[in-house]
């Protein structure tokens, strides 16, 4: 893992890191059908001619499509379920997850209603064909969501138009690939959501996560998009005879992808002190130079795209749910998030909501080099940010205070701020800081005495923790020998 001036200055603090693919969104197309003679020539090969090439054979179509696959749900007590608009998917199939680890197959069907470029067709009074077009304005028609359990990615979700040519997106996690990986290697592994949490072997985790960088995992993405494309969602549609006569064959590419660096600290305190920090010194210094030099652009992005929506250029901080705070910077169709996950796990995340914008190429085969423009992106970010210095963080020192220590063979007692003695004297060592030397002088016992309204020794019982405590200021000689001890006279 290339180390990030953020994580190389946190070092000491950190107890693991890792780095890890997360949400990867791919798109499954029939190529050939793209066009519209394509698309015509497909369909003759398909149903011999085309004069059913028409809206109505193609709505009839996607009935059979869904009609097929209600019918296997119900025979093998798949709940199949409709979606309201806005109905987040994912967290409706989260009680539906099978808690068997070793079920493979679907468990969920869901079906919503999304636009999708379904195509037209125009003929005149002779029955011929004259234009065959998509509409700019796509029409709303059902998809489905097909739900599944892989041995090797875990939790994948397909959603497949019913109508031709049958687009598709697959769904799958990073992180749940990473964690089959660990299982059948018997590592230890914690999980707390979508992330690694303490108790987990972090270097182990973070090697084979390396292997999904890797340009073999082209292979092991398009293997899982095959097994599953064809043989529960497509066969609901063209048998495999159809498939094999009409040479359908899908291709993909990369629509959405995730990067995240996840650091854990050995302190849930020390997270907090950090990120807060972070965000009161960063998000002032990050203007629009800056967001250029990050993502290695020379302009800013459009304001408009291609089908109307706006490119955001902003940086954001969102508070979506109690105790989480996520620092968002938005660069067209990419957003550098960075988040605190769980107790002690502080995430980085890069998002590319189309990997257009990363200007890699989207094919699947583009996979390592999207990843690493990905990563370049992330260290420029975690390069920049501005930290708050070490020695302002609090490493636990005013929680152990009022316990025992040792130094040398001698037992010293703790210092408790509930006494009213400890206090004074903590008063009496402020005041005379700024002259070190006077710590073990007359002076410094005559302070003392008159802090504490009677005659007594500083040096002893909780006294001497107070001098010798992280607190206290260090003078410039070594704090594990006595100071010397000023000339009088």
């Amino acid at each position: 893992m290339k180390s990030d001036h953020f994580t190389r200055y946190h070092e000491e603090l950190l107890e693991g890191s890792y780095d890890c693919v997360d949400r990867i969104v791919v798109n499954a197309y029939f190529e050939f059908a793209q066009s519209a003679g394509g698309f015509r020539s497909w369909w003759r090969t398909l149903m011999g001619s085309d004069e059913t090439l028409d809206r109505a054979h193609m709505e009839r179509m996607a009935g059979w499509f869904k009609r097929r696959l209600e019918a296997y749900a119900k025979k093998n007590k798949i709940p199949f379920l409709y979606c309201d608009a806005g109905e987040r998917k994912h967290e409706k199939a989260e009680p539906y997850v099978p808690k068997d680890p070793d079920f493979t197959g679907m468990f969920l069907v869901l079906v919503g209603r999304a636009p999708a470029p379904v195509w037209e067709v125009e003929r005149n009074s002779k029955n011929q064909i004259t234009n065959l077009y998509r509409k700019k304005k796509w029409p709303y028609v059902n998809h489905y969501h097909i739900h599944l359990m892989d041995p090797d990615w875990g939790h994948i979700t397909i959603r497949i138009c019913g109508y031709p040519p049958f687009g598709a997106q697959v769904i799958a996690n990073g992180h749940e690939w990473v964690e089959c990986q660990a299982r059948k290697r018997s590592l230890p592994i914690e999980m707390e959501g979508n992330c690694f949490t303490g108790g987990s072997d972090f270097q182990a985790l973070n090697q084979i996560a390396k292997t999904l960088r890797a340009a073999r995992a082209v292979g092991r993405l398009t293997k899982v998009c095959d097994r599953w494309l064809y043989s529960a969602c497509l066969c609901f549609a063209l048998d495999s005879e159809q498939q094999e006569r009409s040479d359908f064959k899908y291709q993909y590419a990369f629509y959405q992808l995730e990067h995240s660096r996840n650091l854990l600290f050995k302190r849930g305190t020390t997270l907090d002190e950090v990120y807060e920090k972070l965000l009161d010194r960063t998000r002032r210094a990050l203007d629009v130079k800056t967001l250029k030099t990050i993502f290695g652009r020379k302009y800013r992005p459009h304001n408009q795209t291609k089908r109307g929506s706006m490119c955001r250029l902003e940086k954001v901080i969102e508070r979506p749910a109690y105790n989480l705070t996520v620092f968002q910077l938005h660069f067209g169709k990419l957003t550098l998030k960075i988040y605190d996950k769980g107790d002690r796990v502080l995430r980085v995340e890069i998002v590319a909501h189309n990997v257009k914008d990363l200007r890699c190429g989207a094919l699947v085969e583009k996979m390592p080099r999207l990843l690493k423009t990905m990563q370049e992106y992330l260290h420029n970010f975690l390069n920049i940010v501005q930290a708050a210095h070490v020695s302002f963080l609090d490493e636990g020192t005013f929680d152990d205070l009022a316990t025992p220590s040792q130094r040398g063979t001698k037992r010293l007692a703790g210092v408790d701020f509930n006494k009213v003695r400890i206090r004074r004297v903590v008063a009496a060592v402020v005041a005379l800081g700024p002259k070190p030397l006077v710590l073990r002088s007359p002076i410094w016992r005559e302070k003392c005495a008159k802090s504490l309204d009677r005659n007594s020794n500083p040096t002893t019982r909780g006294v001497r923790r107070t001098i010798w405590s992280r607190s206290a200021a260090k003078p410039w000689w070594n704090v594990s020998a006595d100071p010397p001890l000023p000339r009088h006279g």
